[in-house]
């Protein structure tokens, strides 16, 4: 009898080679759209229904989905160390298992602390069934070609706002909210489960055969000390706040300004087609640049972005140009978060050091909406917020130049392996 977990041992990936599972990249490409689709994305179209129906207060459903995307922050570290021993296989299929739960929990929820516990649980299939997994198994299955599989995946991630939001909102057109969610329940289930139980059944190549880099001699728990990685972790985290509180402040910017509501929900639509472009050319940048130049260029990149948004009041056709470049670079900076550990690490503890990596990002990415819409007030509208958020951004871009490792790391570490390859092994044969 096959047990979800996989196998720890098994074929070290190579490029194009046998090893590397088929089934893996379409099934994920498929699990990741559906998965995005119904579980985050559905959340926005159905909130006003929901809150018309219940008479619950908006900020109180909105703040147990942000809950959610704090748990699955937390629950993340946990997940990336889990995902490093055993594979994806178990952690996706018990996370899309979780996540039908917990949708069945939010489509029954009576009252506001149930509503409340199904989204808690909502976010621990989000750790489980998200790019972090996603991308922890591409990465090690695929690399060192991992790049172009992380970006085909985020490619089809990408498209999960635009096949359910409009099928989200034609089914609440005809069903109540609640049972929306239970339609949506049965689809989630019946994509994702059978695709992540049967399609990563390959063996999860050892930690040894991956890719190595310097800086993780000391392990997982040394990398995560280092101040190249808290530094990393801290341009993420303000990068991460600055632009979900510019996804979530781009219309009320517009509208602010005189905009109608279609112009601004175009205006925000339309970076979402920029982010899908963004995310073909980021393979070609990586091959160009340096990790640190990489990780400086997009941040400030995202931060000159949203000045741009503060400082242009128009044309139309302008902001359309702006909100495109800001959407392309937010699809690079997903990717440029995705690479970020093999980039300076290597692939050996990548769950765990990504699990890590990524939890106060998200998290801020959670707060964001709550802190830019409070601080819209104070500072006076919107605009200033954005020039706020612009100063966020470049204080995270001049992080980002001390995220790199040490040159003197590098030589200690290209020594230890001349010294481990420069010693003699002596074998008994048989006679």
């Amino acid at each position: 009898m096959t047990t979800l977990g996989t196998p720890p041992h098994g074929a070290a990936t190579g490029s194009g080679d046998r090893s590397r599972p088929r089934a893996v990249l379409p099934a994920l490409c498929a699990t990741q759209i559906v998965s995005w689709g119904i579980v985050y994305y559905a959340f926005p179209v159905l909130n006003p229904q929901i809150t018309s129906e219940t008479g619950w207060p908006a900020g109180a459903t909105t703040a147990a989905f942000s809950l959610g995307l704090v748990v699955s922050a937390l629950t993340g570290i946990r997940v990336g160390r889990i995902l490093d021993r055993r594979g994806p296989r178990a952690v996706m299929t018990t996370g899309s298992v979780v996540g039908v739960v917990s949708l069945l929990i939010v489509a029954a929820a009576p009252n506001i602390p149930v509503f409340i516990a199904g989204w808690t649980l909502a976010g621990l299939a989000m750790a489980a069934t998200f790019y972090q997994p996603a991308f922890a198994a591409l990465t090690r299955w695929w690399a060192p070609d991992h790049v172009r599989a992380l970006t085909i995946v985020t490619l089809a991630g990408g498209l999960a706002s635009t096949a359910f939001a409009p099928l989200t909102a034609a089914l609440a057109g005809h069903l109540s909210w609640r049972y929306t969610y239970l339609v949506l329940a049965g689809i989630l289930a019946a994509v994702t489960i059978p695709a992540h139980a049967l399609a990563l059944r390959a063996p999860w190549p050892n930690p040894a055969t991956a890719p190595a880099r310097t800086g993780t001699s000391a392990g997982a728990a040394g990398v995560v000390r280092s101040r190249p990685f808290l530094l990393l972790a801290t341009a993420f985290t303000l990068s991460a706040f600055a632009m979900y509180a510019v996804v979530v402040a781009l219309v009320p910017l517009l509208l602010e300004r005189g905009y109608t509501t279609s112009q601004a929900a175009w205006a925000l639509g339309i970076g979402g087609a920029g982010q899908t472009l963004g995310r073909t050319l980021y393979a070609a940048l990586a091959r160009r640049t340096a990790a640190t130049a990489r990780t400086t260029i997009l941040i400030a990149l995202g931060g000159l972005t949203t000045a741009a948004f503060a400082a242009v009041p128009g044309p139309y056709a302008l902001l359309i140009a702006v909100s495109v470049v800001a959407g392309m670079v937010r699809g690079n900076l997903t990717l440029l978060q995705a690479t970020a550990i093999t980039d300076r690490w290597g692939a050996t503890h990548y769950g765990r050091l990504s699990g890590v990596l990524a939890a106060p990002a998200t998290t801020a990415a959670a707060l964001a909406p709550f802190a830019g819409a409070a601080l819209a007030t104070p500072l006076g509208g919107y605009g200033p917020l954005f020039l706020l958020l612009a100063s966020v951004s470049v204080a995270a871009a001049l992080t980002a130049p001390w995220t790199g490792i040490p040159r003197t790391s590098l030589r200690d570490s290209r020594k230890r392996s001349v010294k481990r390859r420069s010693v003699p092994v002596f074998r008994r044969t048989s006679r």
